[in-house]
């Protein structure tokens, strides 16, 4: 582990797994998503990953509670509202509580310029 990664927990997975629903990765090519909240830590800032062979270079790491996004945050996920994020979420994690005070790592990357 680098200096710059000692704030940081361990990584409970890759930054290959970042992204990965097809939805998501059609909304990170189109600059519509610039940010994936985890229950884990997936990549550190200045690693990259790759969707189609496009990089995306991770930018910022950082936790916060499901209580602390805004509608703001969420247009940072690829939606217009809290609400819609609410309910992708919960879709897709149907047994996971919507709890305000549970911690997420946000991922914030760009695209890479060549």
């Amino acid at each position: 582990m680098s200096e710059q990664n000692l704030e940081y927990p361990k990584k409970t997975c890759s930054v290959e797994r970042l992204v990965t629903v097809p939805e998501d990765v059609a909304k990170v090519l189109k600059g519509q998503k610039t940010a994936t909240r985890r229950n884990g830590v997936y990549a550190y800032p200045g690693e990259v990953m790759v969707l189609e062979g496009k990089e995306f270079k991770v930018d910022a790491l950082y936790s916060q509670t499901l209580g602390e996004m805004t509608d703001e945050h969420a247009k940072q996920e690829g939606n217009t509202t809290m609400e819609e994020y609410k309910e992708i979420i919960l879709a897709m994690h149907p047994k996971m509580p919507w709890l305000p005070t549970m911690s997420v790592w946000v991922h914030e990357f760009s695209p890479v310029k060549n």
